[in-house]
């Protein structure tokens, strides 16, 4: 367990969010409130088409673009080297367009230029647009650490079209990250533990405010998860879809940078540090942490079966075997040992390695129960 030292509230979100169909053809327009020499890191599946299209549109704008594709892990070795190239440009904007990892490494570039941050999602598979923060991994994919910024983003961008239309996958992943969000801020608020605004500072109590999100953000995600996940199967916008963007992404995010995290993300961490652990998503983890972290705390039955037959419905992994992870006692010991590196110290009791090994073979049982594959 540990206490926030301080009972001073505190609170972060971005600056500006913008959600809505076709956004992106806006972003010169957004750009242009914080300067004219904008560098833009975009996934490579978008890569071609935003560097053509975007740099027509800053052409007939007076302003200059230069894009940079990013692949692979959000290391400190990748971030240098998008530093080394964009030193020439001095980039007075910087823009994060696809997933979590482009994003969070122009929150690191943007960092190190003093510059102007807008994160442009590509699909709502995380809340890390929002977030005054960066998770760094190992070039195995193995969870490292996380960068925190003295700021959040300028501007969250979040096209709904271009979301709807991402594979149904990541918008099913962001459900079992903003899913989460509740329960962890729950364990927070009961060990009083210190949220991530200006976390390098030492942190600070939550704002009741970041509470009332992640309620909300639950109940939304329970409530139109699975119309919304019907709708964007065909690519649609609707209202559900719009709703749960929102949920993924904002709600999500706000709730957990002002709350903080606790079992159900220490779980999914633990994953990381085996090589399976790339094979999904970090949602798709987060969820089945969402069922070992209520079983840790002895949540009640009906709570549970909610979480669990919500997850079975939507297709969020909530057992080992859809992890890809044999329950040898080497890999759970892995899982464990990783977890313990992560957010367990947020949950009102002490965890050990040998808790935490039980909890997950717990939750296996459990999902395997309710996806109707034991009695």
């Amino acid at each position: 367990m540990s206490y926030v030292e301080k009972t001073t509230r505190g609170w972060g979100s971005p600056s500006r969010y913008v959600q809505g169909p076709g956004e992106i053809e806006n972003l010169v327009k957004y750009t242009s409130i914080y300067g004219k020499k904008v560098l833009a890191v975009i996934d490579p599946f978008f890569f071609a088409d935003l560097t053509e299209k975007l740099t027509k549109s800053y052409e007939e704008n007076g302003a200059e673009l230069m894009t940079l594709e990013f692949t692979g892990e959000v290391t400190a070795e990748r971030i240098e080297t998008v530093v080394e190239k964009a030193k020439e440009f001095a980039p007075e904007v910087v823009v994060g367009i696809g997933g979590g990892k482009s994003m969070d490494t122009a929150k690191a570039v943007a960092s190190r230029f003093h510059a102007a941050m807008i994160t442009a999602p590509t699909s709502a598979s995380t809340d890390a647009p929002t977030a005054a923060l960066s998770v760094a991994y190992k070039e195995n994919g193995e969870h490292s650490h996380a960068i925190f910024y003295d700021k959040n983003p300028d501007l969250v961008l979040a096209d709904s079209t271009i979301i709807a239309k991402a594979p149904i996958r990541f918008l099913v992943s962001g459900m079992g990250d903003a899913l989460s969000t509740v329960f962890e801020a729950r364990a927070n608020d009961a060990s009083d533990t210190a949220n991530y605004i200006w976390f390098t500072h030492g942190g600070f109590r939550r704002c009741k405010s970041a509470l009332v999100i992640s309620e909300y953000c639950y109940e939304t995600v329970i409530k139109k998860g699975r119309l919304a996940k019907r709708a964007a199967e065909k690519g649609l916008v609707t209202e559900a879809v719009e709703d749960i963007i929102e949920a993924n992404t904002l709600m999500s995010g706000l709730g957990f940078e002002n709350t903080g995290c606790a079992g159900a993300h220490s779980i999914g961490d633990g994953i990381t540090a085996l090589p399976v652990g790339s094979k999904t998503l970090h949602g798709e983890k987060v969820a089945f942490g969402i069922i070992c972290q209520l079983i840790a705390e002895d949540a009640s039955e009906e709570l549970i079966e909610e979480v669990a037959k919500f997850c079975v419905d939507v297709g969020l992994p909530i057992t080992l075997e859809e992890l890809f992870v044999e329950p040898t006692e080497e890999n759970l010991q892995t899982i464990a040992k990783g977890s313990l590196n992560s957010f367990w110290s947020a949950e009102p009791f002490n965890v050990t390695e040998d808790m935490i090994v039980d909890i997950i073979l717990a939750g296996d049982a459990i999902g395997r129960y309710y996806k109707g594959l034991e009695k």
